[in-house]
């Protein structure tokens, strides 16, 4: 099982890479993952060992210098991305530092600047002017104790992060300062004005107090920053409405959210958000579901229907009971999606964490080398301010949030579009897919089969002709025989069909209205018919059956499943990737090879006829050539998700398969796997930028910090400069990863509303109902009963006319006299 705990006093890469440490070193624990973005721990464990591992991580954290805090105990703001807590706000703070540093830089580079300052002029007042400085730089260190609580505790337990550096750079500036006005006042006791001139050029206080500031301002900068990373997070979060009107005793009553419980009836009008999951019980609404899906359409839903907390009601009013709360919501479970995907670590992460962990101390080594060097080389002075400029200017933060940011940001922005993403692997997995296998039915077609042409081949006209194939198939269970069923607009006369005879593989036949008839196979058909006009449709992927009357060929019945008015152009755009689309599925060749040819999949890549465990091998070896990613729906497409580099789910799939896929599309369009793909290159071309300057900026600053330019150059850097740089590579990294907020989606969807969004986060529950019927006689009565019964949202019927039953599969808060009332207002009586 999963574990997660919010983690409190992590302040930069090294903290996180301490903690990780920690918990990695507790028995039983796997996949440790912690994020500095989001202060959060997560680990799986065997379900057994919960309890212990959950008291021994709390236990270790705190040994390493922390507070883990178990998730359920902590706050309800906890939840949220660390840069989303309500905490005291450090502005304050920071301004009275930067007031303070102001007046101290005024005092102590007045002089330099040529201003006049009574009393601190000339070296006679030498002790006044250092220690006025003095005064002015210890509110700055209490304004800013945090630095060393946290730096020096950590250093105590030899997990020196940056807090270690910031706290040690300027304890060492105050230190020398103070040393600085001993050295001033024994100098001047024996009037050496010189040497108490070289001292008043090397108090640092000002170092100190601006070091402080400035890295105040960098981690102020860095929290607004981060802040804005879980917009998307924090937007869905306020989704929530924080009451509810309940039924409550037979009167409605406003409740907090967080009171309802499962089996409540919830009442929601126009213009109020849906507070928890539910079935609808009464009434109907147009619901705005772009929150969860991206569909920027309104949907209709009425009695039976899913109603998912986060949506907005456009129009109408319902009643609907409550069957989902709290964490159990659509809302919660992509909000835990979400974190989810922050708190884990991509694989080039885990670089950055090996690097984080051994950089602090090999700065304060780098350091010290820095001072022994120039003292050696007899230029105290340098010593000192290289050290503590090499101290201040390295940046381990730039380096942990160089990765963590750009996912959260990405995966956010990912879910604005309708992509769900489940962890940082899976993204950065994806960026680097060059194969995308394809299942064929409800991925590049409909998954409905339905008539697409009729062509008389005699002279009766094609209505007549449908009329005819339906009265026939009307008592055959194929599948076909439903699409002609459906297709046919009229019912012919109870008793027209007479001998009616099914000859499997080849088709029907019998007498209807006195004409000898039969639908079958082109070759069964026993007639001549013209090539030119069987051999196109056959050429089209569709399958063909052909009506005789008396003897005569009198028409074809072609019958395909439609291909997504967007498949086309979503394989196009992944050509223009560099991605290789490939089909598998499980139907016939020919049929595989139209619709590979209708949306341009070279017919080299188009596998056909497979069963699951073929299609799962076929899989398994593109993978071992290429980084695939495989995009399906059903059942039978789940062992091939799980196989693929990257499994991807369309949202109106199964939830077999949804749960088998590393990534989800919430709605049934293919051009969302296209835009997923683009999102991680963005996001990891957005890693790499961030990565490199991270490494780059502390590559050139901690050498020019030491001071590797002055022989050459008499070029140094002063420790002032070198915190404001510190300061801001974080905020530069963290300000690239926000770029993906504008992330742009490579192909723009339509909306199609006839998708059922919600089925991605739980199906509505059904119920079987099997009625007897009197009044069908044939396929049209039965096509008619079938479109009565479809007509209420979530249900469908099937028509046994052998036995005059309508076995019909509804949510299961359609009430029976809802079926009843629909079959008889077609026409029909319902006998029990």
């Amino acid at each position: 099982m999963k574990l997660r705990f919010q983690v409190k006093g992590m302040t930069c890469a090294s903290c996180s890479a301490h903690v990780e440490h920690a918990a990695c070193g507790v028995a039983g624990t796997r996949e440790v993952s912690v994020s500095l973005l989001t202060d959060s721990l997560s680990l799986t464990v065997d379900d057994a060992d919960a309890p212990r591992v959950r008291r021994e991580i709390v236990a270790a954290v705190k040994k390493a210098g922390y507070t883990a805090i178990p998730e359920g105990e902590a706050d309800a703001g906890q939840a949220l991305p660390a840069a989303d807590k309500k905490e005291d706000s450090p502005l304050p703070t920071l301004i009275a530092s930067a007031i303070l540093t102001a007046l101290l830089m005024t005092v102590s580079m007045g002089p330099m600047l040529g201003l006049s300052i009574p009393f601190f002029d000339g070296v006679e007042n030498a002790i006044p002017y250092a220690f006025t400085q003095l005064l002015l730089t210890i509110p700055v260190l209490y304004l800013n104790r945090k630095f060393f609580t946290s730096g020096f505790a950590a250093l105590a337990r030899r997990a020196p992060n940056m807090d270690s550096l910031v706290a040690i750079g300027a304890t060492a500036s105050v230190a020398y300062g103070i040393f600085a006005i001993y050295a001033i006042g024994y100098a001047q006791g024996d009037g050496d004005t010189a040497t108490v001139h070289h001292w008043l050029h090397s108090l640092y206080f000002e170092s100190a107090a601006t070091i402080l500031t400035l890295v105040s301002l960098g981690k102020f900068l860095e929290h607004r920053a981060r802040r804005k990373s879980a917009d998307a997070v924090r937007a869905l979060a306020a989704l929530s409405p924080d009451t509810a009107w309940v039924e409550r005793d037979g009167d409605w009553v406003e409740v907090p959210v967080g009171d309802i419980a499962i089996g409540d009836r919830v009442r929601v009008r126009a213009g109020e958000l849906i507070p928890v999951d539910g079935i609808v019980a009464e009434g109907d609404v147009s619901v705005d579901e772009s929150a969860l899906s991206g569909e920027s359409m309104p949907v209709d839903h009425s009695v039976g229907d899913r109603l998912s907390a986060a949506c907005t009601i456009v129009d109408g009013a319902a009643v609907f009971t409550a069957d989902r709360v709290g964490s159990d919501t659509a809302l919660a479970r992509i909000l835990r999606l979400l974190e989810d995907a922050a708190a884990s670590k991509a694989p080039v992460a885990r670089l950055a964490d090996r690097i984080s962990r051994v950089f602090v101390p090999a700065v304060i080594a780098v350091s010290i080398v820095t001072a022994i060097v120039w003292l050696i080389a007899g230029q105290p002075d340098t010593a000192f301010r290289c050290a503590v400029s090499v101290l201040v200017i390295s940046c381990p933060c730039a380096l942990g949030l160089a990765t963590p940011t750009a996912i959260m940001v990405g995966t956010g922005r990912g879910a604005q579009l309708g992509i769900l993403i489940k962890s940082a692997e899976a993204l950065e997995t994806l960026h680097a897919v060059d194969c995308i296998l394809l299942d064929k039915t409800g991925t590049l077609t409909e998954g409905k089969p339905a008539v697409t042409d009729v062509i008389p081949l005699g002279a009766r006209p094609a209505d007549e002709c449908l009329a005819l194939a339906a009265a026939l198939e009307a008592s055959s269970t194929h599948p076909l025989a439903r699409a002609i069923t459906t297709a046919a607009g009229t019912c012919p006369a109870e008793g027209a069909v007479q001998g009616f005879k099914n000859e499997v593989g080849r088709g029907v036949g019998g007498t209807v209205n006195g004409l000898a008839c039969f639908v079958g196979k082109p070759g069964a058909a026993a007639v001549e018919i013209n090539p030119a006009k069987l051999a196109p449709l056959e050429a089209a992927g569709k399958t063909v059956v052909c009506l005789t009357v008396d003897g005569e060929a009198a028409a074809l019945i072609a019958i395909s499943d439609k291909i997504k008015p967007d498949s086309a152009a979503a394989v196009a755009a992944l050509k223009a990737a560099k991605v290789r689309p490939v089909m598998l599925t499980g139907d016939n060749p020919s049929t595989a090879a139209a619709v590979a040819a209708a949306v341009g999949i070279a017919p080299a890549d188009v596998h056909a006829s497979l069963l699951p465990e073929q299609k799962e091998a076929a899989v398994a070896a593109e993978t071992a050539a290429h980084t695939t990613a495989m995009v399906g729906d059903g059942i039978n497409d789940a062992p091939a998700l799980t196989r693929a580099s990257v499994g991807i789910a369309i949202g109106a799939g199964t939830e077999v398969a949804i749960d088998a896929a590393d990534v989800v599309l919430t709605r049934s369009t293919l051009c969302d796997a296209v835009n997923a793909i683009a999102l991680s290159r963005a996001t990891f071309a957005n890693i790499r930028q961030n990565l490199f300057w991270a490494l780059f900026y502390n590559a050139i600053g901690i050498p020019l910090a030491a001071g590797v330019l002055i022989p050459a150059f008499d070029l140094a850097l002063n420790p002032m400069f070198a915190a404001a740089a510190m300061s801001l590579s974080s905020v530069c990294v963290v300000t690239n990863a926000l770029r993906l907020r504008r992330f742009k989606p490579k192909i723009e969807t339509k909306p199609n509303e006839s998708e059922d969004t919600n089925m991605l986060f739980g199906k509505t529950k059904t119920q079987t109902t099997t009625l007897k019927v009197s009044g069908m006689a044939c396929g049209h009565c039965a096509a008619r009963v079938e479109q009565a019964v479809a007509a209420i949202r979530g249900a469908t019927a099937k028509v046994d006319l052998a036995s005059a039953t309508v076995t019909i599969e509804a949510p299961e808060k359609v009430t029976r006299e809802q079926l009843v009332d629909a079959i008889e207002k077609a026409g029909y009586k319902v006998e029990g």
